[in-house]
């Protein structure tokens, strides 16, 4: 494992075994091609690896696929396919993952390989190709979810489970989850429909009038950071802007939002317009440089000596 994260130009049997120390690549060679090795073992000592190490009970279990671009036509579930790893269609081999994310970080902890049906279809290419002779078509949702059962069942902890629509718009994903009481957080198609209690309706359908009936808060550009009175008495210098509290106000947070007492206008008491416009000309007047308009709604701020004539 060292040798193939290592910064080896050339990575094989004789070069590794080199770069470990060893005279011949012998043991190297048995290792990958006579050893005998349970690949579902080596997941469970990897899924433990991780939660040692990065355990949390928030965590997230994400699932997505990927594909590994490959030349030949002998890998097993290998087909011309629209992969996003050379975000064009090749000859790949897809596989779901199921990574766990944490605060201290996230790591793959499970895998299925996806067979497609060109191959579940033929058993004389299976049988050559090593596959078991009860192997059967899994869409992606379902390695998904047997992936998340496995995890669950192996008596480890998640908060929620991430997907994008390929596995958000699966019903027995999503219900599996629901009966287990996994939260989770899958993507639909804006065509999914929703059952409600007033019907069924599309999703960006109940998005726009969720939207509507409830939209989202903004913050206010103007002395954010400072709590005003519950009845603001409005400036004279500026009908449109309120008054900032007054000094020793309890701001948001619990701590004391002081300022100083007004006397005349300051850049606090300006609209938020005003304020950039300010900070822009002492930018100007510190930089020497000199706003000229331009024909067209946009402005080009230029310095004088650099292909535009200082006024």
């Amino acid at each position: 494992m060292l040798g193939l994260l290592s910064d080896l130009p050339r990575k094989n049997c004789w070069t590794i075994a080199e770069w470990a120390g060893e005279r011949t690549p012998d043991g190297m060679q048995h290792l990958l091609g006579r050893a005998e090795r349970d690949a579902d073992r080596v997941r469970d000592d990897v899924c433990d690896y991780v939660l040692d190490h990065l355990h949390d009970d928030q965590a997230v279990l994400v699932v997505d696929e990927t594909g590994d671009v490959k030349k030949g036509t002998d890998t097993v579930g290998v087909q011309r396919w629209y992969t996003g790893t050379a975000g064009r269609i090749e000859n790949a081999q897809v596989a779901v993952y199921l990574v766990y994310a944490g605060r201290r970080g996230h790591a793959a902890v499970d895998r299925e390989l996806y067979v497609p049906r060109s191959w579940t279809s033929d058993p004389d290419r299976c049988r050559d190709a090593g596959l078991d002779q009860d192997t059967a078509f899994a869409t992606k949702p379902e390695l998904a979810t047997r992936m998340v059962a496995r995890f669950l069942d192996a008596g480890h902890q998640a908060a929620w489970v991430a997907g994008d629509e390929v596995y958000g718009g699966n019903l027995k994903l999503r219900t599996a989850l629901e009966e287990r009481g996994t939260g989770h957080l899958l993507a639909v198609a804006c065509t999914h429909e929703v059952a409600t209690g007033a019907g069924r309706f599309r999703a960006d359908t109940l998005s726009r009038t969720r939207r509507r009936a409830h939209p989202p808060r903004t913050r206010c550009p103007h002395s954010a950071h400072l709590q005003r009175d519950p009845a603001p008495v409005h400036d004279t210098r500026c009908p449109t802007r309120p008054r900032c509290p007054p000094t020793g106000s309890v701001g948001p947070t619990g701590g004391a939002a002081t300022r100083h007492d007004p006397g005349p206008a300051t850049t606090v008491d300006k609209p938020l317009g005003h304020q950039i416009h300010d900070l822009r000309l002492e930018c100007q007047a510190r930089l020497g440089a000199r706003s000229r308009r331009r024909p067209g709604p946009r402005t080009a701020w230029c310095r004088p000596g650099r292909g535009v004539r200082a006024r």
